[in-house]
């Protein structure tokens, strides 16, 4: 982990500071007669806390690796007196928890740049006693010191302080397999059943997207790290991901039953989705969560309705309205949002069937070719290719193409739409009346001002393709490539000087050149 040496400039107090700390250190570490040097470090701590961090740091890694606070089990009798290699070991394993304390106290109430250093100082420490235990250990050679790590997550999930930035830097350590394991075995003791602070909710929804799990039958990409935090080389560690998966899922427990803000619940969705949902022993129960969100506008339905696909695909749920759920999801606002990519994605997989009524995915392709008239450009491109895909799936559906009650008696009012018997408002899918109208939203884009949504358009009267669209690399698409390939298509049409000027007067040929000549003679 990164620490401090590399910070900006420090002043000329702090750079003196800093020879004269690493000055004791070395003293200290040379002789126990300048024993009292370590006193001298820590009173120095809350005017100079980097320089005294990173002292501390080199002073017990290197006290640990010596054995100098190892305490071997001794029985001793009540009279006998102490010997002074006992009173001094005991007192440097006093000022080793007096540092522990500075430390974290300094991870709360500094500066950040002073927090990322106290979290580095604290996982090295940490990271070294678990290779030099200060007691013996049971564990066959392997000890990892919860007493340690436990403080160090309590001060992660504070109630007070947003810590996303620590979490980030204490993400670090999960590639570490026994780290990982640890930290879930850790965190359901610190997580409360009862309702907590905002801010706590937010810690450890931010701790948890950061800490990720293999899948079930995955286990090998972590049990092939042999590089442990807390363990020499060669030393036996065992991943047990069923212990693991039930930390989760009391974790988890907990989560569920807490009231959330609209953006809380955001954060928890996503965090659901993409770390949780494939390690719960019983994803189903998420199902009445999962409903109740649905109802919410924007982003927070747009997440739950994954969820949704997610049960109904790989834990046979059963959800009647889901399509009229999905229905009433595709309004204007959708193309202003950052999920809307998810919803496109989701809406083929759900449409993917040939087994759907047609009246059905004819009002999805209707509804979205009205939405064509106000989507952004490169939206447009993305649903011209989703209703490509209901047309090749679904024949039937071309009689919207060329409709036989009349097309032109439709497109008369294209402007107002005021001809279409389409019921735009109806949220309904199945009483839209999309059968009675006609794509003639897509043979307006045929005029449209770029080029490319010009062709695309034409589809409709060109035979469709024998494959489907590619919907995956269409949404990776954005509205920069498209400008770009814009740009590139007009790059020709740019006029161009050939004749270099070498002077202030205008070149020859030009039209104005004759008239300053004349003028210029009087």
């Amino acid at each position: 982990m990164a620490d401090a040496t590399d910070s900006p400039a420090i002043s000329t107090s702090q750079r003196t500071m800093s020879r004269l700390l690493r000055q004791r250190a070395q003293e200290f570490l040379a002789s126990r007669k300048h024993a009292n040097n370590l006193v001298d470090i820590m009173d120095q701590w809350d005017e100079f806390t980097i320089q005294c961090l990173l002292t501390i740091e080199t002073i017990f890694t290197e006290v640990l690796r010596r054995g100098d606070m190892y305490l071997e089990p001794t029985i001793t009798l009540a009279i006998s007196e102490p010997s002074p290699e006992s009173r001094y070991t005991s007192w440097l394993r006093s000022c080793y928890e007096e540092v522990w304390k500075k430390i974290l106290t300094s991870m709360e109430n500094c500066r950040m740049t002073t927090q990322l250093q106290a979290l580095t100082t604290a996982i090295k420490l940490m990271a070294e006693e678990g290779k030099a235990p200060l007691e013996p250990s049971d564990n066959l050679g392997y000890h990892f010191p919860l007493l340690r790590l436990k403080p160090i997550l309590m001060t992660l999930l504070s109630p007070e302080k947003d810590n996303t930035n620590l979490i980030a830097r204490f993400q670090e350590i999960t590639s570490y397999p026994d780290a990982l394991y640890y930290i879930w075995r850790c965190l359901p003791s610190l997580t409360p059943k009862r309702q907590p602070q905002e801010i706590y909710i937010k810690n450890l929804l931010e701790l948890i997207n950061k800490i990720s799990l293999p899948k079930d039958g995955e286990e090998s990409k972590i049990s092939d790290n042999k590089e442990l935090l807390c363990g020499p080389q060669g030393v036996a560690f065992t991943w047990d991901q069923s212990t693991v998966r039930r930390a989760l899922n009391k974790v988890w427990a907990c989560v569920m039953h807490w009231e959330l803000t609209p953006q809380l619940h955001k954060q928890l969705l996503l965090v659901l989705l993409e770390r949780v949902m494939p390690h719960l022993e019983k994803p189903v129960l998420l199902c009445d969560f999962l409903m109740d969100s649905l109802d919410s506008d924007g982003p927070i339905g747009l997440l739950a309705l994954h969820g949704v696909f997610i049960l109904v695909t790989k834990h046979n749920l059963e959800y009647p309205n889901i399509f009229t759920k999905l229905y009433s999801m595709f309004e204007p606002e959708i193309f202003h949002t950052k999920y809307k990519a998810r919803l496109f994605y989701l809406s083929d997989l759900f449409l993917s069937s040939t087994h759907l009524p047609e009246s059905l995915v004819a009002a999805f392709a209707k509804r979205l070719a009205r939405l064509t008239l106000v989507a952004p450009p490169e939206d447009i491109l993305i649903i011209l290719l989703f209703v490509g895909n209901l047309l090749l799936r679904h024949p039937g559906l071309k009689r919207l193409i060329d409709h036989p009650q009349g097309e032109g008696e439709i497109v008369s009012d294209a402007c107002t739409g005021a001809g279409d018997p389409f019921l735009m408002e109806e949220r309904d899918p199945l009483l839209s009346n999309a059968m009675l109208s006609s794509l003639w939203e897509i043979r307006a884009l045929q005029w449209h001002i770029l080029p490319s949504i010009a062709s695309a358009a034409r589809f409709i009267h060109e035979p469709l393709p024998s494959v489907e669209y590619d919907m995956a690399s269409a949404l990776e698409r954005t509205g920069g490539h498209l400008f770009d390939r814009e740009l590139r298509n007009k790059i020709k049409d740019i006029m161009l000087t050939f004749e270099r000027p070498n002077c202030m007067a205008l070149p020859k040929g030009e039209k104005l050149l004759q008239y300053w000549q004349l003028t210029s003679t009087h």
